[in-house]
C-alpha cells in the first residue's frame, strides 16, 4: 500500500509539515496541563476546584432536586437537605437542625434519613472498582452526594420579644443554609419542653446527649408541674416501664425525689392559697425505696455541684418512713437503709366496704352479692372490731346458711363457695400484733414524707397482694369520698408509687378484679381534681388494665426487649423502634401534654442511695 493509496487530506485543513509540527505543539500543551494530575497522562487533565473549611455555621443547604414541600400529612412532606463533605461524618440520625426564613423565622427540623448517592452517573458494582476502593483506604466524598432526609417540627417566631412555637406551616426557600441546632432557648421552646417542673433527665439524640454553646451544656427535660399552665402532670399520671437492668428503679428513684423536694408545693384544694408539700406512698414489693432516706455514698462533691447548678434535688430525704406489713410470721430486716420503721397490721374492718379482700380466689357475679351481705350481717353483730377468725367462725354456722337457703337470699351452694374462699385468704393476713394502719394514717400520709411499704419479706404472693391492694385502696377510697373519714388522706396532695404495678391492677374475669380495675381507674379519672397521681413502674405494661392505663399521660420506657410490651406502651413507631436497642439509663418519653416525644438519658448517678452492697 502506497500513500496515494489513503488518499488525498488536503481539504481537512492539512498542509504538510507545518501542520504536523503545529499538532505536536498542541499535544505538548495538553500534557502540560495534565502535569498535576496523579499520572500525568492527558486523559485526567480536568481542574478540581478547591474546597476548604467545614461549612462556616451551617451543615448544607435545602435541596429541591426531588421537590422542596410541606404537606398536612407527613407522606406529603419533602423535605431534604445537601450535607457538604466535612461535615457528613458528624450528621447522625435524631439530630435537630435549624433552616432559617428570610423574615427571621425559622423552621425546626429533626433527622429522621441518611442517604449516600452517586453524584455522576456510573456503575460502582463491579471488580475494577471494588479492588480499586479496597486497595485505596480512602473515600472521595467529592464522588458522592450525602443527603439527610427531614421532618418538620415546630415554626419558631418571635412575638414581642418572646421566642414561640406554632406547627410547621410554610416551606422554606431552597438551598437554605441548614444548621444543627445548638441554643437552649431555641431547641427547648421547638420541643415544647417546659423550663420548670420534675426533672427527668436530659435530651439525647442516639443515646447521646445534646450539646449547646450554654452553662450548661447539657438540656434539662422537665415536666409541667404547677396550676399556671395547666394541671401538674404529677396528678395525671406517671408509668415507667423497662426491663431487668434498664435502669427504671434507678430512674423511678430520681424522679420521686423531685416530688419530695421542699421546693415543690400544691395547693390543698382547688382554690386555695394555702400550699403544702406532697406526700409520696410507695408500694415496694424489692424493698429498694426505703433507700431514698440515705445520701448516695457513691455521689462526690462534684455531682452535688452539677445538680445544685441545675436546681435537681438531691440527696437522701430524711422524712423516708418504712411503713411494714405484719403478716403471720415474717420477719423484715433492714440493714441497707437508714429509714426509721413503723410495723401495722391491716384490719378486717376494711373488708366492710370492700368485701373483695375477704375473699381469696374470684368469686362469681352470685358469690359476690351474697359475700357482701354476709359482711354486712357481721359487722352489724360484731362491729367494727369484729376480726377475720370471728368471721370464719360466723360464717361456720349450719343455721346462718340453713336460714339464706331457705328464705332465698343465699342458695346452699353458694354459701359453700363463699366459705370455701374466705377461709383460703392467707393466713396471718389480717388482725396481726401491730397497730391498724386506719389507727396510722395521720403518720402514714403527711405532707412532705415519703412512706415505704416494704413487701419482700412476705413470701406469699396473695398475701403481698392483699396488703397492697388494700391500703392503696383506702387512699383512693378516701381522696374520692364526699365525707371522708380520714380528713388528712382528702386533704394532701398524694402521689402514690406502686412497683410491678401488673401483679397488682391486671385485667381479670373476676368480681374482685373488676371491682379494684374500676376503682382506680375513677381514682385515674378524677386525680387532676383531687390532686392524686398515680407512679406506676413495671416491666409488663401489656399486664396493666386497660382502662387504667388510657389515663396515664406520661409515659417513660426504658429498655423494653418484649414486642407486646413495646406495642402495649403506645409511642410513635420512631421512638418505639429504638426501645429493644437502648442501654441503662436511656429512655424515650412520650407526654403529649408536655412536649413533642424525645429521647432522653438519665443521671448515671442516683440522687439517693441505691443498690444493696
Amino acid at each position: 500500500m502506497t500513500d496515494s493509496d489513503l488518499g488525498d487530506f488536503s481539504e481537512f485543513g492539512g498542509d504538510g509539515e507545518g501542520d504536523v509540527e503545529a499538532d505536536r505543539a498542541g499535544d505538548a500543551r495538553d500534557a502540560d496541563a495534565g502535569a498535576d494530575t496523579d499520572t500525568g497522562t492527558a486523559s485526567e487533565s480536568f481542574e478540581r476546584v478547591a474546597y476548604e473549611g467545614g461549612g462556616g455555621d451551617g451543615l448544607g443547604v435545602l435541596a429541591v432536586s426531588e421537590g422542596l414541600r410541606i404537606g398536612e400529612r407527613e407522606d406529603e412532606t419533602r423535605l431534604r437537605a445537601y450535607v457538604t463533605s466535612a461535615n457528613r461524618s458528624n450528621v447522625r440520625l435524631g439530630r435537630y437542625l435549624v433552616a432559617p426564613y428570610p423574615d427571621g423565622e425559622s423552621l425546626f427540623c429533626k433527622i429522621v434519613g441518611l442517604e449516600y448517592g452517586r453524584r455522576f452517573h456510573g456503575d460502582d458494582a463491579n471488580e475494577i472498582h471494588a479492588r480499586r476502593a479496597m486497595q485505596s483506604g480512602d473515600i472521595d466524598e467529592d464522588d458522592y452526594r450525602f443527603v439527610a432526609d427531614l421532618e418538620p417540627v415546630s415554626v419558631l417566631y418571635r412575638d414581642d420579644g418572646e421566642l414561640k412555637r406554632r406547627m410547621p406551616d410554610r416551606v422554606p426557600k431552597p438551598e437554605t443554609v441548614v444548621r444543627e441546632a445548638d441554643d437552649d432557648a431555641e431547641i427547648k421552646t421547638a420541643l415544647k419542653i417546659p423550663d420548670a417542673g420534675v426533672f427527668v433527665g436530659h435530651l439525647a439524640v442516639g443515646g447521646e446527649k445534646v450539646r449547646t454553646g450554654a452553662t450548661p451544656p447539657t438540656i434539662d427535660y422537665r415536666v409541667k408541674d404547677d396550676y399556671a399552665t395547666g394541671d401538674p402532670l404529677a396528678f395525671r399520671h406517671t408509668l415507667v416501664a423497662g426491663g431487668t437492668g434498664s435502669g427504671k428503679t434507678h430512674t423511678a428513684k430520681n424522679v420521686l425525689r423531685q416530688y419530695l423536694s421542699e421546693d415543690r408545693t400544691y395547693p390543698v384544694e382547688a382554690g386555695s392559697d394555702r400550699e403544702v408539700q406532697a406526700a409520696v406512698v410507695q408500694f415496694d414489693p424489692q424493698d429498694e425505696y426505703a433507700q431514698m432516706h440515705d445520701d448516695n455514698p457513691e455521689a462526690d462533691r462534684e455531682d452535688e455541684r452539677r445538680w445544685e447548678r441545675e436546681g435537681i434535688a438531691h440527696g437522701g430525704h430524711d422524712d423516708t418512713v418504712a411503713f411494714v406489713p405484719k403478716v403471720g410470721n415474717a420477719t423484715y430486716t433492714a440493714a441497707h437503709h437508714g429509714a426509721d420503721q413503723v410495723p401495722f397490721t391491716i384490719p378486717f374492718s376494711m373488708a366492710r366496704s370492700r368485701p373483695w379482700l375477704a375473699a381469696s380466689a374470684g368469686l362469681n357475679d352470685n358469690q359476690y352479692p351474697a359475700l357482701q351481705d354476709l359482711l354486712r350481717r357481721f359487722f352489724d353483730q360484731y362491729g367494727d372490731g369484729g376480726t377475720y377468725r370471728e368471721f370464719c367462725a360466723f360464717l361456720d354456722d349450719p343455721a346462718l346458711k340453713e336460714e339464706l337457703d331457705e328464705s332465698g337470699k343465699v342458695h346452699e351452694a353458694t354459701y359453700e363457695a363463699v366459705f370455701r374462699r374466705v377461709r383460703g385468704v392467707p393466713d396471718g393476713v389480717f388482725d396481726q400484733d401491730a397497730r391498724p394502719i386506719t389507727d396510722l394514717v395521720e403518720q402514714f400520709v403527711k405532707p412532705g414524707r415519703l412512706s415505704v411499704v416494704p413487701t419482700y419479706h412476705v413470701s406469699d404472693s396473695r398475701a403481698t397482694e392483699t396488703v397492697v391492694l388494700a391500703l392503696a385502696s383506702l387512699l383512693v377510697d378516701e381522696k374520692l369520698s364526699s365525707d371522708p373519714r380520714h380528713p388528712r388522706i382528702a386533704e394532701t396532695p398524694l402521689v402514690v408509687g406502686m412497683d410491678e404495678a401488673h401483679n397488682f391492677l391486671a385485667d381479670a374475669d373476676t368480681v374482685q378484679a373488676r371491682h379494684v380495675v374500676a376503682k382506680f381507674t375513677d381514682a385515674a379519672k378524677q386525680g387532676r381534681k383531687e390532686r392524686l397521681g398515680l407512679f406506676l413502674i413495671t416491666q409488663d405494661p401489656q399486664d396493666v388494665a386497660e382502662s387504667v392505663f388510657k389515663q396515664i399521660n406520661t409515659k417513660v420506657v426504658l429498655n423494653l426487649g418484649d414486642e407486646d410490651a413495646i406495642k402495649s406502651v403506645n409511642i410513635p413507631a420512631s421512638l418505639a423502634e429504638k426501645v429493644p436497642y437502648m442501654e441503662t439509663g436511656q429512655m424515650v418519653v412520650y407526654s403529649p401534654d408536655n412536649s413533642e416525644p424525645v429521647e432522653l438519658v438519665g443521671l448515671p448517678t442516683c440522687l439517693t442511695r441505691h443498690g444493696r452492697d
